[in-house]
């Protein structure tokens, strides 16, 4: 049993890399998918996020927070916990049909938060900043200004390394990406 986080930065490369962590054997569990859950009705975040702030689309709650670091962390204390206890929860049930397996979580700020303290080991997938802009620009719809104020919400990915046991380089290659993380999995699988 070995219970992996796996972080970076916005468009690190992270969902890349645990993807393709699932596609090897491991047991995937997105905190990013936790956090849709947990603001759709019925969600444990849905109604307080909708009253304090008047929506939960996702965009709409982005625009209005990641300007204003209070706002921010008012959204984060309702649903981080509740995103927290998923992720706790799938992680266990998996664990108990599965007590040689690998579960990794995946999320970008486990860092920041101390959840990386959570984690048997710790992987980080890094790559150049400009890349980190130059993904998200294409690929979230998202303005450039709207990139460098979230990445500024974030650690640093340089900063990151020194809390990881394992860098996953991603600013190369797909291929070059795969191999290095097939190598990492080898090393968890042997380690559970």
């Amino acid at each position: 049993m070995l219970h992996v986080g796996l972080t970076g930065g916005l468009a690190s490369g992270k969902s890349f890399v645990g993807r393709t962590l699932a596609e090897l054997g491991c047991y995937l569990i997105r905190a990013d998918d936790l956090g849709h859950r947990v603001l759709e009705p019925g969600g444990e975040a849905y109604q307080a996020t909708l009253d304090l702030f008047g929506t939960v689309n996702r965009r709409a709650l982005g625009a209005q927070v990641f300007a204003n670091p209070s706002e921010l962390e008012k959204l984060n204390a309702l649903v981080h916990p509740a995103v927290r206890a998923r992720g706790k929860a799938l992680a266990e049930a998996y664990f108990e049909q599965h007590p040689d397996g690998i579960a990794v979580y995946e999320a970008a700020i486990l860092i920041e938060t101390g959840s990386y303290k959570d984690f048997d080991r710790l992987i980080v997938a890094f790559c150049r900043e400009e890349q980190q802009v130059e993904r998200a620009l294409s690929r979230d719809g998202l303005t450039r200004e709207e990139v460098l104020d979230r990445m500024r919400r974030q650690i640093p990915l340089r900063d990151k390394l020194k809390y990881a046991d394992y860098v996953i380089d991603t600013s190369g290659s797909k291929e070059e990406t795969v191999a290095q993380t097939r190598k990492v999995f080898e090393v968890l699988n042997h380690e559970s």
